[in-house]
Formats: structure tokens, C-alpha cells, sequence
């Protein structure tokens, strides 16, 4: 059972600046190559940014050529929350942390091998801790 976090709006934008707030709140999305998480390189773990829940590992992250942070698999699968997203002409997985319900991006089925995913994530949407 995970321990879900719950805030309202106003305490939500109180923590997060505007671009976060709308991003993970709003399920906005980042312009392609805005965020310098997408060329990270350092080892460590990537955090939510809403709830500090570590997510991702930088041995999973890859350049996916997108312009956006891009992993092949969480830290545990029982952290990410899929949802179907039909909000553009073709259908999409929504990615969201499990903990807060925070938007972190959406995964597809172009990864690289052992999943075959690409969790493709806002930078916004993520803080990085370096080992």
C-alpha cells in the first residue's frame, strides 16, 4: 500500500514555481530541449518534484533524441501511474508519480531493450540527486 500525498491547488502552487505548478498539476508539457535534465549525465536518482519520491535512476535514462529526460523503466513500477490519454488525435499513455498524482510526461513503446518503453518526462516535473 502506498502512502499517497494529498494538497490542495493553493498549497500545490505555493511549492512549486509557475512552470512546475503547471506542468505537474496541469499536465502542461515543456518545450522540447528547454530542460537541462534531458543531457544530464551524472550518476544519481531522479526525484519527483512535487513529493521528493525518487522515481528514476540514472542507469535507466538514455538519449532519446526528443529533447526531454527519457528512461526505459522506473526505480519501481508501483511508483508510476499509467493513464490513457486521448487528448490528441492518437492515443497515449499518461505517466504520473503514484505518491502525488503529479503529470511527469507519457510513456511509449520505442525504448531500448530490456523494457522496449521510453518513459519520455518533463524536466520540470523531476529534481535530480546526484549520487
Amino acid at each position: 500500500m502506498l502512502n499517497k500525498i494529498h494538497k490542495t491547488d493553493e498549497e500545490w502552487s505555493k511549492l512549486l514555481s509557475e512552470e512546475q505548478y503547471r506542468i505537474t498539476r496541469g499536465g502542461g508539457t515543456e518545450c522540447a530541449f528547454s530542460s537541462h535534465l534531458a543531457s544530464e549525465k551524472q550518476t544519481g536518482e531522479y526525484i519527483c518534484i512535487c513529493c521528493k519520491t525518487p522515481l528514476f535512476n540514472s542507469n535507466s535514462k538514455f538519449d532519446s533524441g526528443t529533447g526531454w529526460p527519457s528512461f526505459f523503466q522506473p526505480i519501481e513500477w508501483k511508483l508510476i501511474k499509467e493513464t490513457i490519454d486521448k487528448s490528441l488525435t492518437k492515443v497515449r499513455v499518461e505517466i504520473s508519480c503514484a505518491i502525488c498524482d503529479a503529470h511527469l510526461g507519457h510513456e511509449f513503446t520505442d525504448g531500448p531493450q530490456p523494457t522496449g518503453l521510453r518513459f519520455c518526462l518533463n524536466g520540470a516535473s523531476l529534481e535530480f540527486k546526484p549520487d
